[in-house]
């Protein structure tokens, strides 16, 4: 070689796919879950198979195969495809695809599909630019979002779409893709493999599919393979993989009831602190978000109730909005929710006056109604009296006047006994009041 003579480059191997792209299924029977859309006879089953798409949009958590799920439509169908990452792509990009699918149309008659990777990152003028094209069948559009598209999407894209809702993998579908991904990949195929807790594993994957497989092949690079060759993933090489501890917690025994149990009486002791300590080791023992909510909307009502009223519309706001935009970002309203129902006054009165009301129920539950509180539809029930005392408290100072409301045997009960606390020392005194005017 001469002094100055630049060396031949040799080719550069070409670098492996991840293990998620490795396994990717490559027809509809080899894909795991979301049966509710995909099993035989099931909508979006049937519309695949007859090759008749219209627009949609995928809305679902991360790793649920949303983009395996387009790849398939494309495999299945004759369109050209075409897949652009709202990230990465602006309106140049979008309007050469449309460009290209009038001439495919044009010249050979052939439909296209767009593929948008994380629609909900396009701005109104990217979606803007994608509406006609949609609404006169140029293209089909499949986008996909882990955002409700009822706010990112623009409303007239929204409505010239069907949104399909993709669910979280369960322990079940979980196991099907990790048992395939041991045994079809050539890679994994090819080492002795034992992982010592598969329950672990699920449980860090948090039902998502990519999370699944790249924390498995990173968890078989480090481990240590034994005397015959054996690569051993036990918890610790998992929990590294993954970097992340995963406190005890069984969301079908005892540990789960015991946290949750934990977490309720912590607000209902009014201490925000360990409130939010129990929500921490329940969203990290993988707890649905959603029953921590519901959790909360029943102790805003049975533990605070008339103290603070508003607790209630708070608890239910969080359970629409924890529902509405899922995990991760869910943590953050149930957090704000937690510490605000500990930080409230407390009262169960209303609760307890329940109790006591369907007691007596159960006790007598034959007490007629008082005549005065009748309905009275016909001319025979006016004649018989239905009504006919009654008093309409409008017509009265305070929009009050004394009259019995309960069965004459039990017309002095008192079943609500509301406290003195929040908000409700202001019902006790006007309930007082009230009262004092009936005895006189």
């Amino acid at each position: 070689m001469e002094l100055f003579e630049t060396p031949k480059a040799t080719p550069a191997a070409r670098p492996q796919p991840p293990l998620a792209e490795r396994v990717r299924p490559s027809t509809l029977e080899a894909f795991v879950g979301q049966e509710h859309l995909l099993g035989p006879g099931k909508p979006l089953r049937v519309l695949i198979e007859r090759d008749s798409l219209p627009s949609m949009i995928f809305w679902g958590p991360p790793g649920v195969g949303k983009t395996t799920l387009a790849r398939l439509i494309a495999s299945h169908t004759k369109s050209d495809f075409t897949q652009l990452s709202a990230v990465a792509s602006g309106v140049k990009d979008v309007r050469e695809v449309l460009d290209r699918a009038r001439e495919n149309f044009r010249l050979r008659k052939l439909t296209s599909i767009l593929f948008i990777d994380e629609i909900h990152r396009f701005n109104k003028a990217q979606q803007d630019a994608l509406l006609h094209s949609v609404e006169e069948g140029l293209i089909t559009l499949i986008g996909a979002t882990t955002e409700n598209p009822s706010f990112e999407v623009i409303p007239p894209l929204l409505s010239r779409c069907r949104v399909y809702v993709l669910e979280a993998l369960s322990a079940r579908h979980l196991e099907e893709i990790l048992d395939r991904a041991l045994s079809a990949d050539p890679v994994l195929g090819s080492k002795r493999i034992t992982i010592g807790d598969r329950r672990l594993l699920l449980l860090l994957s948090g039902g998502d599919a990519r999370m699944l497989l790249n924390g498995l092949e990173t968890a078989v690079q480090l481990a240590q393979a034994g005397p015959d060759g054996t690569l051993l993933l036990s918890g610790a090489v998992i929990e590294e993989a993954f970097q992340r501890r995963v406190a005890k917690y069984d969301k079908s025994g005892e540990e789960h009831y015991s946290i949750a149990s934990a977490f309720i009486k912590s607000m209902r002791g009014s201490d925000p602190d360990a409130a939010v300590y129990w929500l921490a080791r329940m969203l990290e023992g993988g707890e649905d978000p959603l029953f921590i909510a519901r959790r909360m909307v029943i102790l805003a009502s049975e533990d605070i109730g008339n103290a603070d009223p508003y607790a209630l519309t708070l608890a239910a706001s969080g359970l629409s909005a924890v529902d509405a935009i899922g995990m991760p970002e869910a943590r953050i309203v149930l957090a704000q929710v937690a510490t605000y129902l500990a930080s409230c006054p407390k009262s169960n009165a209303a609760y307890a006056a329940l109790g006591m009301a369907q007691e007596e129920v159960r006790a007598r539950p034959e007490d007629p109604v008082p005549l005065h509180l009748r309905n009275a539809p016909t001319k025979l029930m006016e004649e018989l009296g239905y009504g006919r005392e009654y008093r309409y408290s409008h017509d009265y100072r305070g929009n009050f006047v004394e009259q019995s409301y309960l069965p004459d045997r039990i017309r002095d009960r008192v079943f609500y006994r509301p406290t003195e606390n929040g908000a409700e020392k202001k019902i006790r005194e006007r309930l007082l009041s009230w009262w004092k005017s009936r005895q006189r």
